[in-house]
């Protein structure tokens, strides 16, 4: 989810003009195709830009923008995310976001979002030698900028790979009472959940809390009745003895086992299912498009649950 360490070339119009280039030029490879804009007076080789992510965009777009600040700032917030490898769901990635201490003027136009607030030395670091929010403190930010649910999955991916952990969020949520915001990265740090292991799953807990159902427990490990392990489940109630799962591609991707097929592992998984159910366990699935489809989660949940209740 991060930026490649290996972006394009920026080609900068003050550099370019010292290397020979002429304005006319300039303009000529950009009609041309030749040379694609990242920003006012920043471009790259349209050939070694194409296929790029739009978080490798947005990396572009921080590179250019960090040369043509006219004073030092810090980058944060949802351009912060990028550089830790943040997942950013649902989230545009228009501008780049840097912050300022008091007393600084904000300079903000078209590509830049210029935040003027207190930044201690210690909420400051260095990623491939562009000064940014710590991670912790990126995960405030985006508590007090952007929604609630995007905000959450930034939160759990941050806990679930050890950038942060609970400890500093809420410390350094202390330092940012009475802020604008601040309520709202409140409700984010008391509700991430670093066992979240996707950004399906995070969406997942969100809908699921919103529906009003009992908090369930994450990564529920399920026992055959002679001890045997046979699996954990997304979400479940151990006491209902019901699991919910999430099935997004990762699952068929990025975890396959060296040589195993996508159709193996789909095989597999429904090998582990029947022993889940032989066990007593009542199973609810469901998949990324689900989640867009207003209370079918939860639906679906509460009917495993009526299941397990009635057996």
């Amino acid at each position: 989810m991060s930026v490649p360490a290996e972006l394009p070339a920026l080609i900068l119009r003050s550099l370019a003009l010292a290397d020979g280039y002429d304005d006319k030029e300039i303009a000529r490879n950009r009609r041309s195709g030749l040379w694609s804009s990242v920003r006012r007076g920043a471009y790259v080789g349209s050939a070694s830009a194409e296929g790029l992510t739009r978080r490798a965009r947005h990396g572009l777009l921080i590179r250019a923008t960090v040369t043509k600040l006219r004073r030092p700032a810090v980058v944060s917030h949802v351009s912060a995310a990028v550089l830790h490898g943040l997942p950013l769901w649902s989230v545009p990635l228009t501008a780049v976001h840097v912050t300022r201490n008091p007393a600084a003027k904000s300079d903000s136009d078209r590509n830049l979002i210029c935040h003027v607030c207190r930044l201690d030395p210690d909420e400051v670091t260095v990623v491939d030698g562009v000064a940014v929010t710590t991670p912790t403190r990126t995960v405030l930010d985006l508590g007090r900028l952007i929604g609630f649910t995007p905000a959450v999955i930034a939160a759990d991916e941050a806990l679930h790979r050890g950038l942060t952990i609970p400890e500093f969020l809420s410390s350094s949520l202390e330092n940012m009472h009475g802020t604008r915001g601040s309520r709202n990265a409140a409700r984010v740090v008391n509700f991430a959940d670093g066992r979240s292991e996707s950004v399906g799953e995070s969406r997942s807990r969100v809908l699921l809390a919103e529906s009003g159902l009992p908090t369930p427990d994450l990564q529920v490990p399920v026992y055959a009745e002679d001890g045997f392990f046979l699996g954990r489940g997304d979400f479940g109630y151990a006491e209902e003895k019901m699991i919910g799962e999430f099935d997004g591609q990762v699952k068929y991707g990025r975890l396959l086992r060296p040589g195993q097929s996508a159709g193996e592992s789909v095989f597999e998984e429904k090998r582990r299912e029947d022993a889940i159910r032989d066990a007593g366990w009542q199973v609810a699935r469901w998949t990324w498009p689900d989640l867009d489809v207003g209370g079918l989660v939860a639906a679906r949940v509460q009917r495993a649950l009526a299941r397990s209740h009635s057996s």
